[in-house]
């Protein structure tokens, strides 16, 4: 399903992306070294439920993973780069913590994660990862606006991240929100310009690029959900989620200052 939000549901979604990046500000400033990966989920779930909000994760039950979820928030440490699931584990200086949040207030969803290294250690690789995610999160981001295809943000986000030297693994990628989290279209991290469906007003795309150092393959943990590189190289996820507007495209989680 392809949802277009109505203009009173669109001032919902800046509330609901407002929310996850406020809230994922607040883990990352938490997050240190010493920190139990259980202690963010803590934090996560109390700062969700102050603000009236529901998680998109408790009771999430796909078939790609071993469910329900039973957490609210993703917490991927290293060579876990997606649906990491927050367990006893204490966070080390120079560790890269990946936090993946999505959250429904007022019934409209909004989904973004953040990448960062944790503690004064900082290895030039992870910090390499990091801003690749980064410089092509914002490449998706200019390419999308009305009468652009998908095509055009997955090509500008995967030629970001070939040129980087990184491979691109196309398993999962960016997705449509609005009244659930998971919607169509699939935003690929790499693709063709000109291609796919036509981006509209009102249209919610959560975009996600995401790299592993060396490989493209992954594998997934015993847990049944946390998804890591096959060579047990470091990781890195970048996501926002965007309104595509009559002017281009709105970051609705985005910090704000």
């Amino acid at each position: 399903m392809i949802e277009i939000l109505t203009p009173t549901d669109l001032l919902l979604a800046k509330d609901s992306g407002a929310l996850v990046a406020d809230i994922l500000r607040t883990l990352k400033s938490r997050s240190a070294v010493g920190t139990n990966l259980l202690e963010i989920d803590a934090w996560a779930r109390s700062m969700i439920m102050e603000a009236g909000a529901q998680s998109c994760y408790v009771d999430y039950e796909p078939s790609f993973g071993r469910g329900p979820f039973g957490h609210y928030i993703c917490t991927s440490v290293n060579d876990a780069v997606l649906h990491g699931l927050p367990h006893d584990y204490t966070l080390a200086d120079g560790d890269l913590l990946s936090l993946d949040l999505a959250v429904s207030l007022g019934g409209v969803v909004a989904d973004s994660a953040i990448s960062f290294i944790v503690g004064d250690v900082r290895p030039p690789e992870s910090v390499a990862l990091i801003a690749a995610t980064e410089r092509a999160l914002s490449a998706g981001i200019a390419a999308a606006g009305p009468g652009a295809r998908i095509g055009d943000i997955s090509h500008a986000i995967g030629s970001v991240l070939t040129a980087a030297g990184y491979s691109v693994n196309t398993e999962f990628g960016g997705h449509g929100v609005g009244s659930t989290m998971h919607q169509d279209p699939h935003v690929s991290n790499t693709g063709r310009p000109g291609r796919g469906y036509r981006l509209r007003p009102g249209l919610l795309l959560a975009l996600e690029p995401w790299i592993m150092a060396d490989t493209a393959q992954l594998v997934t943990d015993a847990d049944g959900w946390t998804l890591r590189s096959a060579t047990g190289c470091r990781t890195a996820h970048s996501e926002h989620t965007i309104a595509i507007t009559n002017d281009g495209a709105d970051v609705l989680t985005q910090p704000r200052s």
